[in-house]
């Protein structure tokens, strides 16, 4: 006689739960429900194993809306997470972040790993209802104390389709900040704003406003990591081609195409 389907699946979720616990992952969805996150019911479900966000049309939502972890805070950590959005729209990883529950619920501000169709954005350094854009996909920068921005490197954009599955890991340590996708780098920020960084807040996810999308997330991982020490600021030690740059700004807030309004 065959084992149920329900049987086999409670053994996949043992043998994932084994392996996470082997490589020092955490697994933050159940797969079943969203029990230990926190969103707008009417925008977040889980149909078979996938956490998917909804925002139908441009006046189902007044803010960006967050599915919120409860189960603690991040601070050094590793988050390895495989998602899509669907849609012409963007969506995001927020970490250290904090809510503002004077704007709305479920509204969150803090670093913010993007997922977005237009590549300079993917994958980029940015703090949602903050500082804005750090770095865009291919460059890693530097805060100084004063909060100017620097450029202190570059690389190829890495070019995905957002709208299949792709594997972003977030690494925070101390003030160093580095995103990935695919395991290849996007962007790298190294915090020394020391006024308005953060160490330590919520993880959540972004559900954004406007042009009709749908986020997906199969797998989300998170591995604590230990304290170390922040990255000093020595100007002495900054790359000969460092460079002092505006902070970026776009044309494309929500996807490739026009905002639908």
């Amino acid at each position: 006689m065959n084992p149920p389907l329900r049987f086999i699946f409670a053994l996949l979720l043992s043998s994932a739960a084994l392996n996470a616990a082997d490589d020092g992952f955490t697994p933050l969805f159940n797969g079943q429900d969203l029990t230990g996150w926190d969103g707008d019911p009417k925008l977040w479900k889980v149909e078979n194993g996938i956490v998917i966000g909804t925002n139908a049309s441009p006046e189902a939502m007044a803010n960006n809306s967050f599915l919120i972890w409860r189960g603690g805070t991040v601070k050094n950590f590793e988050l390895r997470a495989t998602v899509r959005v669907i849609g012409d729209n963007n969506s995001g990883i927020q970490y250290r972040s904090r809510e503002l529950k004077d704007v709305a619920p479920w509204v969150i501000t803090g670093y913010q790993c993007d997922i977005h169709p237009a590549i300079e954005h993917t994958g980029m350094t940015y703090e949602e209802r903050g500082r804005g854009i750090f770095g865009l996909n291919g460059k890693d920068v530097m805060l100084d104390p004063e909060g100017a921005l620097w450029q202190v490197g570059e690389h190829a954009p890495v070019k995905v389709d957002v709208s299949q599955w792709n594997e972003y890991v977030i690494l925070a340590q101390g003030n160093r900040l580095q995103h990935f996708i695919n395991g290849q780098p996007t962007s790298e920020l190294i915090d020394h704003h020391a006024d308005k960084r953060t160490l330590e807040g919520l993880l959540a996810i972004q559900l954004h406003k406007g042009n009709p999308n749908r986020v997906e997330i199969k797998d989300l991982r998170l591995k604590v990591l230990p304290e170390v020490p922040l990255v000093p600021f020595e100007p002495a030690k900054l790359p000969s081609t460092a460079t002092r740059i505006e902070k970026p700004r776009t044309s494309r807030p929500q996807g490739t195409g026009p905002v639908v309004k």
